[in-house]
Parts: structure tokens; C-alpha cells; sequence
């Protein structure tokens, strides 16, 4: 898993298809998307469909450039001012105004395990639930009627790494630990590097 950017690189076409009108007029999609002629205003795009009434409601973005400077980044693409002022709260680091610090791999980390946190994914995992798992990080709901983009892939991609680890209960509980470790690292790591700076 490598930290990303989200790219806001949309058609016109998809602008129009996948974000309802109270996201993006279709005025808005023309303008700012991509065509055969034109290259996406990625700015604009972000500061429409995760600005207005629905950023603010959905995401806690109240300032004009939050949909774009507080895109999704990260492992599991953390987005809005609200994920952002949470993570940095809970973790210390000012990830509101560095939010590229989410592309950092070790930061990046960080982010998806408070996400993961914060979203209780354990009780999803535990009952093989790829499906509420990636609704929650994908669409941000798991009473979502929307289907996960590549749904069908993560679901064979679970299958494959059970057999690989030849999960079982055993396993549950040296991965509860193993998460333990890894956080304590992180976080140990985390403080290091503060002392450093």
C-alpha cells in the first residue's frame, strides 16, 4: 500500500453521472471537467463537489479551498476539514495545515489506522465483511446503495490473503497484538521524529 493523492481528473461525463446536481451543476461539469479539449480544473472540481451545503454537512469544510487543500490523501484517502482536525487532534500532528504530511508513508499509516479506528472496521473484519469495509472507506457509509469501485477484486484479494495467512482464530488474536505493536511503533516513531525536528 502506497500513500496517494486523490485525483480529481474527471470527465465532464463522469462529473455528470457520478455527483447528484447539489454537488456540481452541469454548467460547472462543462467548465471545469475534461474533454478532448480542455484538461480537468482539478481545483474547481474539488471545491464543488466537497464544498457548499454538502461539504459542509458531510465533510465540515467551511472555508473556500477546503474541498481542494483537504482532498482525499493517504492510504485510505482521509477527506475534509473535519477527518483532518480529528486525525490531528488524536495524533498530535497538524495535519489541517500540512496536509500533504498524508503522503508521507509512515503518516500515511498513521491516517489509515485512526481511520480504521474511528470507523470500528475491526467488528467488519471479524465477520469477513468486505463489503460494509469498503463502503465505509469508499463512500463513507455503510448503508451506502452504491456498489464500491473494484468491490470484486478486494473480495478476492481477502480470499486469497486468508490462505496465504491461513487465517484462524489463532491468528485473530496475533493480529490484535501485531496492531498493538505496530502502533506503539508508530507512535514511538512518531515522537522521535518531533524530538528531532
Amino acid at each position: 500500500l502506497k500513500p496517494k493523492q486523490e485525483s480529481l481528473n474527471y470527465t465532464v461525463d463522469a462529473l455528470l453521472t457520478k455527483f447528484g446536481r447539489h454537488r456540481i451543476s452541469e454548467k460547472d461539469a462543462k467548465e471545469f471537467g475534461r474533454t478532448n479539449t480542455q484538461k480537468a480544473n482539478q481545483k474547481e472540481i474539488a471545491n464543488r463537489i466537497y464544498g457548499g451545503e454538502w461539504g459542509k454537512k458531510n465533510l465540515g469544510n467551511i472555508k473556500p479551498n477546503d474541498g481542494w487543500l483537504l482532498k482525499g490523501a493517504g492510504i485510505f484517502q482521509i477527506t475534509g476539514r473535519a477527518n483532518y482536525e480529528k486525525l490531528s487532534k488524536d495524533t498530535g500532528i497538524d495535519f489541517v495545515n500540512n496536509p500533504e504530511l498524508l503522503l508521507d508513508e509512515t503518516n500515511s499509516m498513521i491516517g489509515a489506522i485512526w481511520f480504521w479506528n474511528q470507523r470500528k472496521l475491526n467488528f467488519y473484519a471479524d465477520k469477513d465483511d468486505t463489503v460494509s469495509i469498503s463502503k465505509i472507506i469508499n463512500l463513507g457509509n455503510v448503508n451506502s446503495k452504491a456498489t464500491p469501485n473494484h468491490l470484486k477484486e478486494r473480495i478476492e484479494a481477502v480470499k486469497h490473503y486468508k490462505t496465504v495467512f491461513k487465517w484462524n482464530q489463532n491468528l485473530k488474536i496475533r493480529h490484535k497484538h501485531l496492531i498493538k505493536q505496530l502502533r506503539n511503533l508508530l507512535c514511538n516513531k512518531v515522537e522521535r521524529e518531533s524530538v528531532n525536528i
